[in-house]
């Protein structure tokens, strides 16, 4: 269906702090493209750079087809934005807010905009200071989506939601994706990305580090595994198992904490050979897992798409 979103050595920099440097990236129309990285490492600006509020210091950005900073106002009618801190006036209500963003698209479907607003339980008739931060994100999502856009750029879009709004809002992506539109969003959340997205963009200190489709990601994913024993415990006993990137004995020679990349599987079936009592696993968050993955002597991946 052709690319939607092109950057071609996008860099803004900000004198003594950091920006993004020589990002190159193409997203394809229909895909829904997630965009991660560790906090500070550049994924907002590149949002406000594609969004033309902020101007390239270097490169160009295009979303289709269109530049991003010379071309703002067109480019803005192609998209449905929520930005990382949805601020409004505060004296005006949820429905006069979507009422007068929905007047300066030249009007919306009202009766796709209620349903919206009645799958996210949204409150129209509350006046935007009185709202949670979980009910502001909602207002944020509806005006969003409210104009059917072809394209939906969307900064940490389950922010402040609930577990069930956090369901909606998927509901929310695969429509639409079904109907051939596009997504882009930024996360800290790798289930979320896993979920919702085809392809998945890295950035780190600035720089784009990987671009691969969602299914490789289980190199990146990793677990933390505590195994109890009856008896002694031997860390040597997951030694070359499949996943194992590290293991030490704990609890008293009782146990072996492990960390473990991928599937589980094979963790499993060694600790039930030698009589694991208990099994417990944590995953790490998305900023461990960068801190582990990216540290600073390491040479990133080839990028990849």
């Amino acid at each position: 269906m052709g690319t939607i979103i092109q950057t071609t050595h996008l860099t803004k920099s900000y004198g003594g702090s950091r920006g993004i440097d020589d990002v190159t990236l193409s997203v394809e129309e229909g895909e829904t493209f997630g965009f991660l990285g560790p906090n500070g490492a550049g994924k907002t600006t590149t949002i406000r750079t594609l969004m033309g509020l902020l101007r390239p210091s270097a490169g160009s950005a295009t979303i289709g087809g269109l530049d991003c900073w010379a071309q703002s106002p067109e480019v803005k009618r192609l998209v449905g934005y929520l930005p990382g801190e949805f601020a409004l006036d505060p004296a005006l209500t949820g429905a006069q807010i979507l009422e007068y963003l929905g007047s300066l698209r030249g009007g919306v479907d009202q009766t796709y905009l209620k349903q919206l607003v009645e799958r996210v339980e949204l409150d129209p008739g509350k006046r935007f200071r009185e709202y949670s931060r979980g009910n502001k994100q909602k207002v944020g999502l509806v005006q969003a989506f409210m104009h059917r856009p072809r394209l939906l750029i969307m900064d940490e879009p389950t922010s402040g939601l609930d577990p069930l709004n956090q369901q909606e809002f998927y509901r929310m992506v695969a429509e639409v994706k079904a109907e051939g539109r596009t997504v882009f969003l930024s996360s800290h959340n790798l289930a979320e990305v896993e979920r919702t997205c085809d392809r998945v963009g890295i950035i780190r200190e600035g720089r784009l580090a990987r671009v691969d489709s969602v299914a490789t990601l289980t190199d990146i994913k990793t677990h933390e595994v505590e195994v109890s024993f009856a008896g002694t415990a031997d860390s040597a006993w997951f030694t070359g198992v499949a996943g194992v990137r590290a293991a030490t004995v704990n609890n008293g020679g009782n146990a072996v904490r492990l960390t473990v990349q991928g599937d589980l599987g094979a963790v499993v079936r060694v600790a039930a050979e030698h009589g694991a009592v208990n099994l417990t696993t944590r995953e790490p968050s998305l900023e461990e897992v960068f801190l582990r993955y990216y540290e600073p002597t390491a040479v990133a991946p080839a990028v990849k798409g």
